[in-house]
C-alpha cells in the first residue's frame, strides 16, 4: 500500500510538473493606435514570432486601439503588472518623471531617420532606457515611426498661419512649447478623443505621421495637411521589469531576437505605410496636401530651434548637446 501510495504521489507531481510545462506564459500587449498602424502591425508581428519561437510556451494577447486601457492609464496599469507589454510614445516617459525622453520631441532636432536610429540605437538610447528600471520598467527598443506632418482645418503653410489655432498635442512640455512658438493654442488630449475634437471645432489641428492620420481617419475631417518633418514620432517597447527579469532565461532571450525582428518590420512597414498614407490621402481630393520647400522648411525651422534653449533646463543641455554631436544638426543660426 505504501508503494502504491509513493508511485500515486510521484505520478501527481508529474502530472502537476508536466500541466505547469504546457499551460503557456501569458503577456498582455497593449497599445493605442489601430491594429493595421505600423505599431500594430509590429505588436502582430511580435505576437507571431515570439509564439512560434517558443513553440507555444509563450502566448501573446493584443489589445489594439486603446481597448484595454487609455494613453493616460497604461503606464500605470504596466508598472501594477495589470499588463505586462506597452509601447506607448516617448512623451508619456515626461510624466513619468523621466524627462530626458523629450529629447525626442524637439522640433528639427533629427535631420533623416539614419540620424534618429544613431542616437536611439546607440549609447544615448540605451542610457535613457536604464533610467526606467526604478520606474520598474524594462526596455526593449526604440521604434521609428516617421517624421511629422502637421493636419487640420486652415492652411499651414508658414509658422504665422498657426497663430490662435488650437492644436492638439500629447501630454508633453516641449510640444506644448513648440505650438506656443508657432503662436498655436496647444491642447493635451488622448489620441481616441481626436477625431470628434477635429470634427466639432474643439481644436483646429494635430500633427501626426501620415500613417497615424491616415489610419485613426483623422484626414475626414481635415481640409489641410503639411508635410513638415517638423518632428519625429517614436515609441518604446517596454515590459514590467519584475515579470520580464523573472521570465525563464531561454524563454526571455528568445523573446528579445523576436522583438528585435518584430521591429525591424514595424519600421519598414512604418516607411512604406507613410508614403502610402500620402498617396492615399491625396487620392480622395478632399485634403489640400502641401509639400515644404526647402526655403520653407529652413523658416519653420527657425522658428522652432529656440524651443531648444527654451527647455534645455528641464531635458538638461549636455544631453542635448550630445544629440547635436551624434547627429551633426546643430541650434539655429
Amino acid at each position: 500500500m505504501k508503494l502504491f501510495a509513493g508511485g500515486v504521489l510521484a505520478l501527481a507531481v508529474s502530472l502537476g510538473q508536466a500541466q505547469a510545462q504546457t499551460t503557456p506564459i501569458v503577456i498582455k500587449f497593449s497599445h493605442v493606435v489601430a491594429a493595421d498602424a505600423p505599431k500594430g502591425k509590429m505588436a502582430d508581428k511580435f505576437k507571431q514570432l515570439a509564439e512560434e519561437r517558443t513553440k507555444g510556451r509563450v502566448k501573446i494577447e493584443i489589445y489594439p486601439n486603446s481597448t484595454l486601457y487609455k494613453d493616460k492609464e497604461e503606464l500605470e496599469a504596466l508598472q501594477l503588472g495589470a499588463v505586462q507589454m506597452l509601447a506607448p510614445s516617448l512623451a508619456k516617459f515626461g510624466p513619468l518623471g523621466v524627462k530626458e525622453f523629450e529629447v525626442f520631441d524637439l522640433p528639427y532636432i533629427f535631420p533623416d531617420e539614419a540620424a534618429f536610429h544613431r542616437v536611439a540605437d546607440g549609447p544615448i538610447g540605451a542610457g535613457l532606457m536604464a533610467k526606467l528600471e526604478p520606474k520598474g520598467i524594462k526596455g526593449l527598443g526604440f521604434i521609428d515611426n516617421g517624421f511629422h506632418a502637421m493636419s487640420g482645418n486652415r492652411p499651414m503653410k508658414k509658422p504665422s498661419d498657426f497663430k490662435g489655432m488650437k492644436m492638439r498635442i500629447q501630454s508633453s512640455k516641449v510640444l506644448d512649447a513648440q505650438m506656443r512658438a508657432l503662436g498655436a493654442i496647444p491642447q493635451t488630449m488622448t489620441a481616441s478623443e481626436v477625431y470628434q475634437s477635429l470634427q466639432t471645432g474643439v481644436v483646429d489641428g494635430t500633427e501626426g505621421v501620415p500613417s497615424g492620420l491616415y489610419t485613426q481617419k483623422l484626414n475626414e475631417v481635415s481640409k489641410y495637411m503639411t508635410l513638415s518633418d517638423h518632428g519625429h514620432l517614436a515609441y518604446a517597447v517596454i515590459a514590467n521589469k519584475k515579470f520580464w527579469e523573472g521570465l525563464p532565461p531561454d524563454v526571455r532571450t528568445t523573446l528579445e531576437g523576436a522583438m528585435k525582428d518584430a521591429i525591424d518590420f514595424g519600421n519598414a512597414a512604418a516607411k512604406k505605410d507613410n508614403v502610402d498614407a500620402v498617396t492615399a490621402i491625396r487620392a480622395t481630393g478632399k485634403t489640400e496636401i502641401t509639400v515644404l520647400t526647402p526655403a520653407q522648411k529652413e523658416e519653420w525651422r527657425q522658428v522652432l530651434l529656440p524651443v531648444h534653449k527654451e527647455v534645455e533646463g528641464r531635458i538638461g543641455k549636455d544631453l542635448i548637446e550630445q544629440v547635436y554631436k551624434t547627429t551633426g544638426f546643430g541650434r539655429a543660426k
